[in-house]
């Protein structure tokens, strides 16, 4: 049965949204109608109509929890033996997000039509390659309850991973954005009212403080440009890097940082090896594999190597010899994948070799977020060590005057 989003008005005047299943358009106007509903706008799912503002409508994406969430509740409920269409009503059922709810509802829809859960999914065009992917391993395979227990663990790993650096950067961020506000207001309010009183002595000021003096003035007088020109870089500088040509210039330039480098090769080396690890557990063929595994790489020349890595597996040569060659790869995985080749168990060596980078990155991470903090501190520090020093070495300087 087909579902459809729809728009109406209730009696008093309130505006409804939502989706409701059935046979046609007629069918949920009527039932809009039983409840007392002038019906607005009905439609299916899958279609994207213009609205009456000139805007096309567009269903939101799914976040890394929702996605957790509903394969978790998918595992589960598919384990327990109920039958696939009712499992994507009650997970639909269950949710509380309206979007979410639209998008599963579209994949039960084609379900009911008679395609696989795997072309539903791809279909409904939300989901990343590597969920569909497994899911029609799963389903060739005859065993989809336990592919998709294994894709519940992978994607609720995931998620708890993104949230701890989301939460663990919340404080350092906030220290930047206030360190960065308090230095302002000291040179553009306090810094002026304080060596404005030596302004008109005699004294030969020391170097610090006519620094200080003259950026305070600066700052002052030309802050609506710095503030404008700042906008315009950020935004010319994020549109430059949505090309083709910016991309690849931002992925080399991290690649040639030596931290930042350290940290893009860790973070696409432990998502390459979980996304390969479970590919290869559900049964997707190696090259299939690779190209998806590319595919999620956040970096484009890793992305890239790994792409020349699945043309050469095709053409026969080794994975780990590839690997090796690109240079984005840690030793120590690239020796689990060689030996996971050379005994026949690439699978098992692909989910050894990512649970050792989630804990190498999430390692790193730690350690990064953890100098972060003081290392604001410290420059915190250092810029009001040099003000106060600024404004005290007049001070001294009078007195042995005096």
């Amino acid at each position: 049965m087909p579902a459809y989003q729809f728009t109406a008005v209730d009696s008093i005047g309130k505006q409804h949204k939502g989706v409701l299943e059935g046979d046609s358009a007629r069918q949920i106007r009527q039932q809009l109608r039983d409840k007392s509903w002038m019906p607005v706008l009905v439609e299916p799912l899958e279609e994207s109509k213009t609205s009456e503002g000139g805007k096309r409508f567009f269903q939101k994406g799914l976040s890394a929890y929702d996605l957790a969430l509903v394969t978790r509740q998918l595992s589960v409920l598919i384990a327990a033996g109920i039958p696939l269409e009712e499992t994507l009503r009650s997970v639909a059922r269950q949710t509380e997000k309206r979007h979410v709810q639209s998008l599963l509802l579209s994949v039960r829809a084609k379900v009911m039509e008679g395609h696989s859960l795997a072309q539903g999914f791809r279909q409904a065009g939300k989901f990343p390659p590597l969920y569909i992917a497994t899911i029609a391993a799963g389903e060739k395979s005859g065993h989809l309850d336990l592919i998709l227990n294994q894709l519940a663990d992978y994607t609720e790993n995931r998620f708890a991973m993104q949230k701890k650096i989301q939460g663990a950067m919340i404080y350092p961020v906030l220290l930047m954005l206030m360190s960065f506000a308090i230095v302002m207001g000291l040179m553009t309010y306090v810094v002026p009212d304080i060596v404005k009183v030596f302004a008109n002595t005699k004294q030969a000021l020391p170097f610090i403080t006519r620094a200080l003096m003259a950026m305070s003035d600066f700052i002052r007088a030309a802050w609506p440009f710095l503030l404008v020109g700042t906008i315009a870089f950020v935004v010319v500088l994020i549109r430059f890097v949505r090309t083709e040509p910016g991309r690849y210039a931002l992925d080399r330039l991290t690649l040639r940082l030596p931290l930042f480098a350290k940290l893009s090769k860790g973070i696409n080396s432990a998502r390459f090896a979980s996304t390969l690890s479970i590919l290869t557990q559900s049964g997707v063929p190696l090259v299939e594999a690779l190209h998806i595994g590319a595919a999620v790489s956040s970096n484009w020349l890793i992305r890239d190597a790994v792409q020349q890595a699945a043309v050469k597996v095709t053409e026969g040569g080794a994975l780990a010899t590839q690997l090796e060659r690109s240079g984005y790869f840690p030793p120590m995985m690239v020796q689990m994948i060689r030996s996971g080749e050379a005994s026949g168990e690439l699978d098992s060596m692909l989910a050894r070799a990512a649970n050792m980078q989630d804990r190498e990155v999430t390692t790193l991470i730690s350690t990064l977020l953890a100098l972060l903090e003081p290392l604001m501190l410290i420059f915190m520090a250092g810029i009001v060590l040099t003000i106060v020093m600024a404004v005290m070495l007049p001070i001294v300087n009078m007195n042995n005057l005096v």
